[in-house]
């Protein structure tokens, strides 16, 4: 498949709508499109900033760290909103990296000296800016550093996990795991360790 050159767009408008934790505005935006005209599109935009992710996995033990906290939008679809996650957070002003050793600590209690970064993807492109930083650390289980849970002044309650790859890969199948960003991890980490 042949990638077309990137059309044009400018931004019009922008309109802040609320600004606090998260920044939501209506733009209005100008593109060419695909029959060579232009188009004019109004869109709200939710942006809180970047993140990071990571997968802690414990090759010896052939099992992974996941942590479960509550999301409350998943409880306005019907669900419990306790998730299942690989740690995560915002960057904060932090680059990616500095910033998901930071997570891991606060999160699980382990501490990792280095990450390998696998990539960045947009999560929800429609209506989030938010592009997350994906990576992965080796780690030994039995050697955690930290309390972990998470910052009480943040509000966060976070329970840590050891899960064996194999039943944290078969959770996805059952709904256990629903989060997209654990999903794409422990699809990347059965590519790379199998099960």
């Amino acid at each position: 498949m042949d990638a077309k050159p990137s059309r044009k767009v400018d931004i019009l408008t922008s309109e802040t709508l609320y600004k606090r934790f998260v920044h939501l505005q209506r733009l209005t935006v100008e593109h060419e499109t695909l029959k060579g005209g232009r188009q004019t599109l109004s869109r709200e935009i939710h942006d809180h900033g970047n993140a990071a992710t990571i997968l802690l996995y414990d090759p010896a033990r052939k099992s992974v760290i996941l942590v479960r906290q509550l999301r409350v939008p998943p409880v306005l679809n019907g669900d419990d909103g306790w998730l299942i996650e690989t740690p995560a957070g915002l960057l904060d002003g932090d680059d990616p990296l500095s910033a998901i050793i930071r997570e891991a600590m606060e999160e699980t209690g382990y501490r990792i000296d280095r990450a390998d970064y696998l990539y960045d993807a947009y999560m929800s492109p429609g209506t989030l800016t938010e592009r997350v930083s994906f990576f992965a650390a080796e780690i030994d289980v039995t050697k955690r550093q930290g309390e972990g849970g998470g910052l009480e002044e943040e509000g966060e309650d976070i329970e840590i996990l050891e899960v064996p790859l194999k039943d944290a890969f078969e959770m996805i199948a059952t709904g256990k795991i629903a989060d997209g960003k654990t999903i794409m991890l422990l699809q990347w980490a059965v590519m790379k360790y199998g099960l």
